[in-house]
C-alpha cells in the first residue's frame, strides 16, 4: 500500500487514499500526504452488502472537506460513517445489498437501535 501510494503522489497530488476495504481481516485504508502515512482501520463487518461503498465514502469525504474538515478529520468521520452505514445495510433481493445512509435518521427516529 505504501509503495502504491509514493508512486501515485509522485503523479501530482496533494493527498493519495490507498483503499484496503478487501483485505481479510480488517478494513485498512491508508492516506499519504507526501511526508506522513496515516493508517484508518476498522472492524470488518461480515456482510454481503456493500454496494454503493466506495461512492459513499468518497462523496462523505468531499462533504467533510466542504464543511471545512481537514483532510485526516475529514477522513476519519467519513470512515466511520461508512463503517456504520454497513453495519447498517439493507437485505434487499438476492444480491449485493446497499449500505444503510440513512441509519442515523432511523436511529434518531427510534427506527433503529444500535
Amino acid at each position: 500500500m505504501k509503495v502504491a501510494a509514493r508512486e501515485i503522489y509522485k503523479m501530482g497530488v496533494e493527498n493519495v487514499l490507498i483503499k484496503g476495504g478487501h483485505l481479510p481481516d480488517r478494513a485498512v485504508d491508508l492516506l499519504y500526504d507526501g511526508e506522513e502515512f496515516t493508517f484508518y482501520e476498522m472492524d470488518r463487518i461480515d456482510t454481503k452488502n456493500t454496494h454503493g461503498t466506495g461512492c459513499t465514502l468518497s462523496s462523505s469525504i468531499a462533504a467533510n472537506l466542504g464543511k471545512g474538515q481537514d483532510i485526516k478529520t475529514a477522513l476519519k468521520n467519513s470512515k466511520e460513517y461508512i463503517t456504520l452505514a454497513i453495519k447498517h445495510s439493507i437485505e434487499l433481493g438476492k444480491g449485493v445489498g446497499p449500505t444503510n445512509h440513512f441509519y442515523t435518521l432511523y436511529k434518531k427516529a427510534g427506527i433503529l437501535e444500535e
